[in-house]
């Protein structure tokens, strides 16, 4: 099992972080990157591939229909096009999970997308203090007040895995 979830977080690193890649071309302008070059220079093999993709918990993979190419659906921090991702009307309150030590930084700054695309928001409480559990030390759940960001004009956009995206939450959003 250990081994399994070593090699979904290193497909997520390939597929989201790797700019050396993207530099070179192998992973297009949408995210995609060819499964043959993944099993030839990273030594997955295709059912690997299959089976990350079936049994992550998250659906944060998706395969081409001809199996020749994988993507991951958010989470970039290489500058690709995401586009399979809606812009939507969110719900009144999404919510993110992060560790305690971060929030003196948000309550001042907001919450930043940091070196990725978008930042992240959960549709409920226990998503969310499962992400932020990922992290080390205590976590706090924030309540984001997005039907009132939407109201004053800030775009969202949701994933086909159902994670909620924007590109900045101002402290005004955010309650503990």
């Amino acid at each position: 099992m250990k081994e399994k979830d070593n090699r979904s977080k290193q497909l997520a690193y390939l597929l989201r972080h790797d700019l050396e890649a993207y530099r070179v071309g192998k992973i297009d302008d949408s995210g995609w990157r060819n499964t043959i070059e993944l099993q030839e220079d990273c030594g997955y093999t295709q059912d690997e591939l299959q089976e990350i993709v079936d049994t992550d918990t998250k659906g944060r993979y998706e395969l081409s229909e001809d199996k020749l190419h994988i993507r991951a659906l958010q989470g970039h921090s290489i500058p690709v096009e995401v586009d399979n991702i809606v812009e939507s009307i969110p719900p009144e309150i999404l919510y993110h999970g992060t560790p305690e030590s971060n929030l003196e930084s948000i309550q001042e700054k907001g919450l930043l997308k940091g070196s990725r695309l978008y930042v992240h928001l959960s549709a409920d409480y226990d998503t969310a203090l499962k992400v932020g559990k990922r992290k080390k030390g205590p976590t706090i759940v924030l309540k984001i007040k997005t039907a009132e960001m939407s109201k004053a004009g800030i775009k969202f956009w949701k994933s086909k895995n159902g994670v909620w995206l924007c590109e900045y939450v101002d402290p005004k959003y955010i309650e503990l």
